[in-house]
């Protein structure tokens, strides 16, 4: 019992920098996503905006300033799909 107790904590750990990694990328795709919602259609006082900013927008990107990637993602690249702009590369 104690060798398969030792042989999942070694699991654990190894797995550990994974999810970080992980993290650091779906954070870094966040970023992207926000800079292209607040480019293409947040700004709606340059004219390049097909649709006006809403309100679910910006909460996500919010969202994603504080983390919340789960949250933010989806909707962030469902608005950028809908306006039809191209999503940044993933990773």
């Amino acid at each position: 019992m104690t060798v398969r107790i030792r042989l999942l904590a070694m699991a654990l750990a190894a797995c550990s920098p994974l999810a970080t990694l992980a993290q650091s990328g779906d954070a870094a795709y966040c970023k992207a996503l926000s800079e292209k919602y607040e480019t293409y259609l947040a700004n709606m006082t340059n004219g390049r905006s097909p649709q006006p900013d809403s309100v679910d927008g910006r909460v996500a990107m919010e969202q994603c300033k504080a983390g919340n990637t789960v949250a933010s993602i989806p909707v962030l690249e469902q608005k950028l799909r809908n306006a039809r702009i191209d999503l940044p590369p993933r990773g």
